[in-house]
């Protein structure tokens, strides 16, 4: 199977147009439709309905996306492990959960840039589920969770405790418990069920959000709360744009790292997760 025209299927399933799809694509709407018409023949089924104004996918294209995206994502791993064979460089494909990356991973990947030389990265964001499944297939070197996954097969290790502050953008509310605008940010079951807990009294959240940055560029902007790593509010609790509310509960979320006991690559995964701290962020 050719993958341009799994790449072709994946830009029309997103745009569901023909039209906007080749133009994403830089190639005539004629060649985009021969191209599904091509994938459809291959698979002998019908990826989308044409039957009506606006294209839909079928079932059988809703299925599809999910092995499309593998297919792809493995395509560029072995592209990108044969490449770097000719310079005597070792792969390490790292994969994480949205909210964990910009919390400790980003310094991280800085640290192994300036001290393993012979190491070149491969990075990806997957689910929970996706993640445990993906370094048992071995298709993720290393992965990094909230939940440490109890399986035989795999070792843990503890990189990091992350201390999460409830900040604001209101002065007035540093003194009183007061959940105005909160954005509540994924950190895993554990501290969601924690947060419920705690605000059993308290409105709603205004928003959801998977990732800590985004929430704390959204409330910079736009007013509000939510809980979130210190490192990241630092500077701007510094400079009076957020507060500590010091009568909030401070939750803790421990980072784990996942690896396969028997991997090839034990030597430099061991050597990769030596450059945490191994101290509270």
């Amino acid at each position: 199977m050719k993958f341009d025209l799994l790449t072709t299927f994946l830009e029309v399933s997103r745009t569901l147009h023909f039209r906007i799809a080749s133009e994403n694509l830089f190639i005539t709407q004629s060649a985009v439709s021969a191209r599904i018409k091509l994938l459809e023949d291959d698979l002998g089924v019908l990826l989308f309905d044409r039957s009506h104004k606006h294209l839909k996918l079928t079932m059988e294209g809703h299925r599809l996306i999910k092995h499309a995206n593998e297919l792809l994502f493995m395509w560029q791993k072995t592209k990108h492990d044969v490449g770097i064979v000719e310079h005597d460089a070792q792969q390490l494909a790292i994969g994480s959960m949205n909210s964990i990356w910009d919390i400790v991973l980003q310094g991280w990947l800085q640290k192994i840039h300036r001290n393993l030389d012979g190491v070149s990265l491969f990075t990806s964001t997957y689910s929970p589920v996706e993640l445990r499944k993906n370094v048992i297939n071995r298709t993720v070197d290393i992965a990094f969770l909230f939940e440490p996954p109890f399986v035989e097969d795999l070792v843990t290790d503890k990189v990091a405790t992350v201390p999460l502050h409830l900040v604001t953008t209101d002065r007035k509310h540093m003194k009183e418990l007061k959940l105005d605008n909160y954005i509540m940010v994924d950190y895993g079951e554990s501290v969601n069920t924690l947060h419920m807990r705690e605000f059993q009294g308290a409105p709603p959240a205004k928003h959801f959000m998977s990732q800590p940055r985004i929430a704390l560029n959204y409330i910079l902007q736009a007013g509000g709360s939510a809980h979130l790593p210190r490192q990241m509010t630092f500077e701007h609790v510094e400079a009076n744009n957020l507060f500590v509310v010091e009568s909030a509960p401070v939750y803790h979320r421990e980072i784990f790292a996942v690896y396969l006991a028997k991997s090839q690559k034990t030597e430099v995964i061991k050597q990769a997760i030596g450059l945490f701290p191994h101290l509270a962020v």
